[in-house]
């Protein structure tokens, strides 16, 4: 049995102590195939995609009730219930880097970091003007015509085709981000002015007051959540479907041949672990002390989604996956595949995931009791930056067993994504 705990509290607690798993020890090697294994894996996407859908159905409601009845007390309901939907859904993103349905999707709803200056107003030192992005400050709530690509556009009505289809990267800018979890949070939120200081966001509800509404435009700030909110749902219940048997990610990958369908797993696996978690969302802002290069950076929630993350990929690999409901999906795991080719690998694929997600608990502890993680990679802050580091290294060090259950199982060689920031941090410009 193994029963991690931490001292989360908030909004995000009680989804986290229902996510504590009860594991048992291998199955039968002998009794395990490449089928069994395949079932499991895309069982544990559909029930995490499923669990995202529901928690954004409450996310929904809990919006609406706050742009019904405005104040500080719905406000902070909608945040606790934007914060409960990033839980499940940090654990499906052990599922990107190896299925395409997946990555060519996943931009919609994860994409980060985001030029909010796109969206709303911004703080006057966030500046003017961007020589990379013309879209830096377009503001389409408070701007109901906008010229994108030296093109005229009608913004008059905030609906799901403008955000999708005129906003989501024009100009095939990433930073251009009008849709998904972030564009969301920073409506909820507003801008984190606190640098590497005290504070979240503090956007008032009366931002969304059409009676007493503060910094104008009030009923198209309301709109624009509403259809964000709309489209977030819209896009989970899509991605629920692909996984759902008979759904194309599920037949995709199970079509597969053994070789090509681990290889695409642990591609995923070993990306997010190393490139994307260790590099791109943690090494980086590290290295370069910046609050903007943290994954949830206007709620402050950065320390959660990456424990998440940690907790997705040693989901699919123990092939358990405890849902919100407190149930139990599970099966062969591509654990019992390594094991029946080498129980050293195994051993220490399990120990190392054990060491990370620990890593990463203790930095979700100074989050909740000391400093938030925007503090924590602070210039100057020795302490604070030794817990990031620490939870980094325990990702390196997981891919490295990652690499060893590749050789075990006697796959190709796999290359991960990288970064810039692991791999040659003398590029990396602060």
């Amino acid at each position: 049995m193994e029963v991690i705990r931490t001292a989360l509290r908030g909004p995000a607690a009680t989804i986290f102590f229902a996510g504590f798993l009860t594991l048992a020890g291998p199955a039968r090697a002998d009794a395990v195939d490449f089928a069994s294994v395949i079932k499991t894996y895309s069982d544990i996407a559909h029930a995490t995609y499923e669990d995202s859908l529901v928690t954004a159905r409450t996310l929904r409601a809990a919006i609406n009730d706050f742009l019904a009845s405005p104040d500080a007390r719905t406000l902070r309901a909608a945040k606790a219930a934007w914060l409960a939907a990033r839980v499940p859904y940090q654990q499906s993103e052990a599922y990107r880097f190896g299925n395409t349905v997946v990555d060519d999707w996943e931009g919609k709803v994860n994409a980060w970091p985001l030029d909010e200056g796109l969206i709303d107003y911004v703080a006057k030192d966030y500046g003017t003007e961007s020589d990379e992005n013309d879209l830096y400050v377009a503001n389409v709530i408070a701007n109901k015509a906008l010229k994108i690509g030296g093109k005229k556009v009608d913004a008059g009505k905030i609906t799901k085709a403008l955000l999708t289809d005129v906003l989501h990267e024009a100009g095939d800018i990433e930073a251009n981000v009008s849709t998904g979890y972030h564009a969301i949070e920073f409506l909820l939120w507003g801008q984190d002015l606190n640098g590497t200081g005290p504070g979240a966001g503090a956007r008032p509800a009366s931002d969304f007051d059409v009676k007493q509404c503060t910094n104008d435009n009030c009923t198209r700030r309301a709109e624009f959540l509403r259809v964000a909110t709309e489209l977030l749902i819209d896009d989970l219940t899509w991605i629920t479907k692909q996984w759902a048997p008979g759904g194309s990610a599920r037949e995709d990958i199970s079509k597969a041949d053994a070789s090509a369908g681990l290889t695409r797993i642990f591609t995923g696996l070993g990306s997010l672990s190393y490139g994307e978690l260790a590099g791109e969302r943690m090494k980086l802002g590290l290295l370069v002390h910046d609050p903007e290069e943290e994954h949830d950076c206007f709620s402050d929630n950065t320390h959660n989604s990456h424990y998440y993350d940690a907790v997705g990929i040693r989901n699919v690999y123990l092939g358990r996956y405890r849902r919100i409901d407190g149930s139990l999906v599970g099966g062969p795991s591509l654990s019992d595949l390594v094991r029946a080719k080498s129980a050293k690998a195994d051993d220490a694929f399990r120990a190392r995931l054990d060491d990370t997600v620990a890593a990463m608990a203790i930095m979700v502890r100074r989050a909740e009791t000391t400093e938030s993680y925007d503090q924590m990679i602070g210039e100057g802050n020795e302490a604070g930056n030794a817990i990031v580091q620490a939870a980094i290294d325990a990702l390196l060090a997981q891919t490295k067993v990652i690499e060893r259950a590749v050789t075990a199982l006697e796959l190709k060689s796999i290359d991960f994504e990288g970064s810039d920031s692991l791999d040659a941090p003398s590029k990396v410009k602060g």
